[in-house]
């Protein structure tokens, strides 16, 4: 577990609340700031600073609170990106109004996050290849402060950012795609998470996912017994352009009859957001809608909901990419609103958040072509560092009267986003929302990294800093010839 934090670590910088710039999971290539992210940077800031100087209150008071949050969504809202309504009506009040905006942004629905990930600091892992430790110096939660930055991603800032520092109930953890014994994070430490937090809790808080390689053969689809039997996994994860298959041919529907057999049938696919140097064929959602009607006892959920960041969102357009390539295929499939397949929001929503037009573009055909019920909450964390912004920011979403009137977009109520933020993630799983949920309180944690680091082993340091921009990125690539795993 990671150190005590020190009184002579530098401070970190005072940031927006809500980055206009996100950067990359690590999973594609990162837009480069432009003139809009500039902008805001600088509207920002002087509205920050007018705020602070009447208030008569420090900058990181100002951030730290409610009213901070408030702001950076303020200004996203009138930087022209929620032109004809919808998106970030967030009331002007607020921005001065700590309590108001709290009342304003705040909520109290059950939360389930679907894709949350953290990394074994002290695994075998980092004594291979080391692109794996650049690619995280390289994403936002890198910048938590620590000397060693893969620190920053270890099991006690997982479990502080998603549980202590976030309103999250309950969470799905994955691995990354990248074989046995040299993944980042393996099945067995999933699986001693996921015993820490519960036992923090005193309440189940944490599920996680079996990784699975189908394209390796038999010996690995018998391995998933044991993943079920050892580790207790809650749903498979999948990475098709990893191997270069398909949901629907052979080595896909060996999987599905294995998942079936195991009677674990949440199916948890990473569809869009092509990984570098992959095939983006098989990134593409047209596997999904043959295999979900092929498939029907088995639920597939598709991570990403085959979002592509070089994909402009609008509404629905059955010739178009990105999210309607997933549309596409389950129309054409017969799968609608009551089908099995469910659209994650992971990285996806964390995109969109700074574009409120797009965000209800796509939330609202997701919507009106599958139904609130197949829709899932997804963050990505901690790669993006603390789930919260993510929260606050879909929290305060609207669907404007102009795009439902003109597109038949749903309405973005309060009760479709409950189903959204947890109720629909918790059928599949199993989980009784109404289950009383311990609090993990931050002196808990404290006390557990103690204990912990008493029987821990000295760090690593980490001198490779990744990628933070498209031209960095790629050539980190060719460099290294390829991409992690």
């Amino acid at each position: 577990m990671t150190r005590m934090w020190r009184k002579s670590q530098p401070e970190l910088p005072l940031e927006s609340p809500i980055s206009f710039h996100c950067g990359s999971n690590g999973e594609f290539v990162p837009r480069d700031p432009g003139a809009r992210e500039q902008r805001a940077e600088t509207m920002f800031r002087a509205l920050v600073d007018e705020r602070t100087r009447k208030l008569g209150i420090s900058r990181r008071a100002f951030l730290d609170s409610m009213a901070g949050t408030a702001t950076a969504l303020f200004v996203i809202q009138q930087l022209g990106c929620g032109r004809g309504g919808g998106g970030y009506p967030v009331d002007a009040a607020s921005t001065w109004d700590a309590a108001q905006a709290c009342t304003e942004l705040g909520g109290d629905q059950f939360i389930f996050d679907v894709q949350t990930h953290h990394v074994d600091a002290d695994g075998a892992w980092r004594t291979g290849d080391q692109r794996w430790q650049q690619f995280l110096a390289s994403v936002p939660q890198g910048g938590c402060g620590e000397a060693d930055v893969v620190d920053c991603f270890d099991r006690s800032h997982y479990i502080r950012e998603v549980f202590v520092n976030s309103d999250t109930h309950v969470a799905a953890l994955s691995a990354v795609p990248s074989q046995p014994g040299t993944n980042p994070l393996e099945t067995a430490e999933q699986a001693a998470t996921m015993k820490v937090v519960n036992d923090l809790a005193g309440s189940q808080r944490l599920v996680i996912h079996g990784l699975v390689h189908p394209e390796r053969g038999q010996a690995e689809l018998e391995a998933m017994q044991k993943q079920k039997e050892d580790h207790r996994v809650a749903a498979w994860k999948l990475y098709t352009l990893w191997g270069d298959w398909r949901l629907d041919d052979a080595i896909g529907r060996a999987f599905l009859d294995r998942a079936r057999a195991l009677e674990i049938k949440n199916v948890c696919v990473h569809k869009g957001l092509p990984l570098a140097g992959t095939n983006p064929v098989f990134t593409a959602p047209a596997d999904v809608g043959p295999a979900a009607a092929a498939y029907p006892d088995l639920r597939f959920l598709i991570y990403h909901s085959a979002y592509d960041l070089g994909v402009q969102e609008g509404p629905y357009d059955p010739d178009g990419k990105g999210v309607d390539r997933l549309i596409r295929t389950c129309l054409d499939h017969g799968i609608g609103p009551g089908g099995n397949v469910w659209a994650e929001l992971g990285a996806t929503w964390r995109l969109l958040m700074l574009d409120p037009v797009q965000a209800q573009h796509v939330l609202g055909k997701l919507l009106k072509h599958l139904g609130p019920e197949r829709i899932l909450w997804g963050t990505d964390s901690i790669w993006f560092g603390s789930p919260q912004a993510q929260i606050t920011a879909f929290r305060a979403l609207t669907i404007s009267e102009e795009l439902q009137a003109k597109h038949g977009y749903p309405a973005l109520t309060a009760e479709v986003k409950a189903r959204i933020l947890g109720l629909n993630a918790a059928a599949l799983y199993g989980i009784e929302p109404a289950a009383r949920r311990c609090v993990i309180e931050a002196d808990d944690l404290a006390a557990h990294k103690r204990r912990s680091d008493a029987e821990g082993v000295p760090r690593r340091s980490l001198s490779a800093y990744g990628p933070r921009t498209r031209r960095q990125f790629f050539s980190f690539l060719r460099e290294r010839g390829g991409t992690p795993g």
